[in-house]
């Protein structure tokens, strides 16, 4: 199959090109880019005039829940998810039931999504057995099967003996250890980010320091092993700080944020509404400006959705027994684009960076390019298109979003992945 769109407006941070170009597909790679002629043959050709094109989006940080959490989502509700909003690459975490710790099932995840034949499904591996946090995962053996990335997310490796150990076999086989930056003794049961706000909810509270202290042990555990260190959805100002100054010192250390902890604070809690409940949670103004300064400049690298789905009946519960978790696949570019990009906080090439280009090289992965040869994965984006969000329009099982019922500005018009259009959103209005 072959596709033509003519009129776009590109944007390709991989090349740094931003302006009006046409770009043709065939056979799953970009084979042309700029100003079509008769030479340029294609079974489909359309029109993107006023629209944006752009590397297709990669999230390095996604919960699939299969195995074992199939009522919550499974990979092909969350592959279509993911296509909705732009999302051409997804990293599962490895938090299933049971936990994705040995090739056998690395080799299910892969699977189950190369049935469905739609977006690319990279699985992450635990560094745990179980994610327990007690003995290291077969880490050669996994690296073997493919595996770019290890994380027990959901977890932090307590044991900072284990967690070095885990650095130094990481660094042998060339993977990234994502980490989810938790001391679990501090953290203790909270429920919201300990503050005035925590108080006057009466709300058991989840202090920064219990980020911050295992994002600064990490920090020298990399430094002191060399290995790649990616520090999963920071949420503090705190965290910040250590991550600018370690970048200084010259750790390999990189960093991600969520579109939520970019827009939304611990007052958004005081409605008890569990949508609002996520791990790490919605923090204070002064953390958001720090979250959102860094990723404007460079020192977090990449957004990353957290993508969390649970049942109704989970999240309609007291919001101290509700579990952790948000939904983000189809909602993620869109929000930084209305509340960043469309605001002039951040400029729509180094958005599109940290949603697609710097996931690709974080992981290592091919993506996040328009250049010609390369994979072709893109989105079409209606800038100027409004929408509310309706989380039963979602194709994700998973209807806990905090943005139900937010007005948004531009919206995903097609998605292609690999060359094949695996969302387009006339057939959804058809």
């Amino acid at each position: 199959m072959s596709l033509l769109y003519k009129g776009a407006q590109l944007i390709d941070p991989g090349s740094g090109f931003q302006g009006l170009a046409d770009i043709l597909i065939s056979d799953g790679t970009i084979v042309a880019v700029g100003k079509a002629d008769e030479s340029w043959q294609a079974t489909e050709v359309r029109d993107a005039t006023g629209m944006l094109i752009f590397p297709g989006l990669v999230d390095l940080h996604t919960h699939l829940r299969e195995p074992g959490g199939e009522h919550r989502e499974t990979i092909a509700t969350g592959m279509a998810a993911a296509a909705r909003g732009g999302f051409t690459t997804v990293f599962a975490m490895p938090n299933t039931d049971p936990a994705v710790d040995n090739p056998q099932l690395v080799e299910f995840v892969r699977a189950q999504a190369k049935a469905k034949g739609t977006i690319r499904v990279e699985p992450i591996a635990a560094i745990t057995k179980g994610r327990r946090g007690e003995e290291l995962a077969p880490i050669g053996q996994l690296a073997k099967s493919g595996v770019k990335v290890l994380s027990d997310d959901g977890s932090s490796v307590a044991d900072a003996r284990l967690m070095r150990l885990a650095m130094q076999y990481a660094k042998m086989f060339g993977l990234v250890i994502s980490d989810h930056c938790e001391d679990a003794n501090l953290a203790h049961g909270g429920a919201v980010n300990e503050s005035e706000t925590s108080t006057k909810l009466g709300l058991p509270p989840l202090p920064a320091l219990a980020e911050e202290v295992i994002v600064a042990r990490d920090l020298l555990l990399a430094e002191e092993t060399g290995a790649r260190l990616h520090l999963a959805h920071l949420s503090t100002k705190g965290s910040v700080e250590l991550l600018r100054s370690a970048k200084a010192r010259g750790i390999k250390v990189t960093a991600e944020v969520t579109p939520h902890h970019l827009t939304l604070t611990e007052e958004a809690t005081a409605s008890y509404d569990t949508n609002m409940k996520v791990n790490p949670p919605l923090r204070g103004e002064e953390d958001r400006q720090a979250l959102i300064a860094a990723l404007a400049d460079g020192t977090i690298d990449c957004i990353a959705t957290d993508h969390a789905p649970w049942a109704r009946h989970e999240k309609e519960v007291e919001f101290d027994a509700a579990p952790f978790g948000m939904v983000g696949l189809e909602t993620a570019l869109s929000v930084i684009w209305t509340k960043l990009v469309a605001t002039g906080v951040l400029p729509a090439k180094r958005a599109i960076e940290a949603l697609s280009t710097k996931p690709c090289q974080i992981a290592g992965i091919d993506g996040g390019s328009l250049k010609v040869g390369a994979r072709a994965d893109l989105v079409v984006f209606d800038p100027d298109a409004s929408w509310k969000v309706d989380p039963e329009e979602f194709a994700s099982k998973g209807k806990n979003t905090p943005f139900a019922d937010w007005s948004l500005q531009g919206r995903v018009v097609e998605t292609v992945a690999a060359g094949k259009v695996v969302y387009r959103l006339e057939n959804e209005d058809a």
